[in-house]
This record gives C-alpha cells, structure tokens and sequence, in this order.
C-alpha cells in the first residue's frame, strides 16, 4: 500500500508539473543580475529579457543586485520561491567563486540553483601598454623571467576570471609578476594606458577600442579560436598553452526544485533566442559570442570550472575586502 501511495503521490507530482508549465509564466518574471547596470553581464541579462518577454508573452524585469562579489543576488535567489518567477543572470565570480572567497555557505550553486543555460561568453585578451619591449608573448615571458618581480599587472579586482587567470599563468609556466588590484575595470585600465602598469587581462569588450587605436598591444585571446574583430592576434591554444582559456561566462539559473517542465520551457525559448541573427550580433558587438547549452551540458562545464579554478582562489588565498 505504501509502494501505491508513493507512485500517486509521483504521478501527481509530474501532472502539477506538466500543469504548472503549461500555465507559466502568468505574470512578471524577475532577473536578478548581481552587478550594476550598464556591465558585461547586465548587458547580456537585457539582451535575453527583451526576447523572452516576447516568446513567453509576460514581462522579464532586471532587478540589478550588487555587492559583496555577487552573493548578495546569489543569496537572494537561494532563498526565492522554486516557481519560475526568480532567476538570476549570473556569471563566474557570483556564481563559483564569491561564497568560497567570502567564506560563507550562503549558497552553492550545485545544491541552490538550477542551471538552464549559458547565455554567453566573453574571452580576454592580453594587452600590454606599448612601452613594454615584446612583440609577443613569448617576449613577455622572457622580460618576466629574466627580471621577476619588475613587470605588473593590473588586476580589476581579487577573484576575477582576469586575476584568476594571471595567478594560473604564474603557477604553471613558473614566472612571477606584481598583481595590482584596483576596484573595477575602469581605473585598472586608466593606470594601464598611462603606463603605471605593464599589462593587463581584459574583456574584449573594454579592450577593442584601445587596441584598435594603437593605446595598447594585444598579445593573445583566450577564446577557443581568433576573434572576427582582431584576426592578427593569436589563441593561446595556438600559442601551445590549451589551460589559458579563462572566459567569462554569463548563464540562466532558477533556484533549487524548479519544476523540470519550467526549465525546459525557459531553455527552449532561450536557445531560440540565441541563435536567432540580431541577437548573435548584439553580443559580438560586446565582444562576446552568443552559446546556449542543455542544463547537463552547461552543469558539466561549471563543474570543470570549480575543478580549475577554486584551487587557484584557495593556493593565493583570496579573501573579501
């Protein structure tokens, strides 16, 4: 009897699920995007909820949540109700690394959030301010390990995928450089193109306009193949190092027990959108490329990313400001 009250309670379960997506969304859906406006991700977040309210007929609305890394949007999504209704546009550092950084288990997206798909991503570039004497990257390695220490690198922030990146590169290739924080992209680039500062890793979004008009020298991209924008500048797969291929993602998440027929219908409206022509283009003028994954296949690439990256974030010991 008690086998038979569990199979009707399961049946029910999946009738109200069936139900309960077929009727959703009846009314606004909430983005929670945990930077400013105006950002990579933010962008992206407005690129999708135009689309969205489209195909799903009910208004997406952007509730910009900022601070602490992330984890303020990140928590509040966590702690939402599993209906279809809270989701969150999130990105590397709110989603894999702000709580391990912040050392609080407010939230951890494998037990509180549901990912739907990738949305985006953006790779970064090596730039370097022109007085620095290398052609390439081969060069700059040379200048790194024949004087370390004396090269420095303008870092937008402790945990970012730009920070993240240049303490891998100093790990594996056994070179050292001065890792100058600064609050953001904007003065980080500022002393870049002054020359306080040697290089960088930047978005392509910030980069393009200086490395067009000769402020600064790209090196490579991280991107698995060469940017439409800048042919010249090499892959660092091409260069032979596959590991340096740190992007930033931006991706959908629900919170932990959405109903399975709601994920589906949220990735099957944004995988349309996704490839649809204006909207490819829309994020290729951000310097990103428009990628939708399944739920599956966008877990198992945040999974490799925890397994490359959190061990960076605890071996130089990043901690909140």
């Amino acid at each position: 009897m008690k086998a038979l009250w569990t199979a009707v309670a399961v049946v029910a379960a999946l009738v109200n699920g069936a139900a309960m997506s077929q009727e959703w969304p009846t009314h606004t859906v909430k983005l929670l995007v945990p930077y400013p406006a105006g950002g990579n991700v933010d962008s992206a977040a407005r690129i999708v909820a135009d689309r969205l309210q489209d195909k799903l007929g009910q208004p997406f609305v952007i509730e910009n949540k900022s601070g602490a890394g992330g984890m303020i949007a990140g928590e509040a999504l966590a702690k939402s109700p599993n209906d279809g209704y809270t989701l969150m546009v999130g990105a590397n550092g709110p989603v894999l690394f702000a709580p391990e950084i912040n050392k609080r288990d407010a939230y951890r997206w494998k037990r509180d959030f549901v990912p739907i798909s990738s949305i985006s991503m953006t790779p970064l570039l090596l730039e370097i301010h022109p007085s620095v004497k290398a052609a390439t990257f081969a060069d700059l390695l040379a200048l790194a390990k024949a004087d370390p220490g004396k090269l420095t690198m303008a870092s937008p922030g402790a945990g970012t995928t730009n920070h993240l990146l240049s303490e891998l590169m100093q790990s594996k290739l056994n070179v050292n450089w001065v890792t100058a924080h600064y609050r953001g992209n904007a003065p980080a680039t500022n002393d870049l193109l002054g020359g306080q500062v040697q290089f960088a890793f930047d978005q392509v979004s910030v980069s393009l306009q200086y490395i067009k008009s000769g402020m600064l020298r790209a090196l490579a991209v991280t991107s698995p193949h060469r940017l439409k924008s800048m042919p010249d500048v090499p892959t660092f797969t091409e260069l032979g190092y596959p590991d340096f291929d740190g992007q930033t993602f931006t991706g959908l998440f629900a919170p932990a027990g959405t109903p399975a027929a709601i994920v589906d219908k949220l990735h099957g409206a944004l995988v349309a959108i996704l490839k649809e022509p204006s909207v490819v283009d829309k994020f290729e003028k951000l310097g990103a490329e428009a990628m939708p994954m399944t739920p599956a296949e966008f877990t198992a690439y945040l999974d490799r990313e925890d397994a490359k990256w959190l061990p960076i974030v605890r071996k130089v010991a990043i901690k909140a400001e």
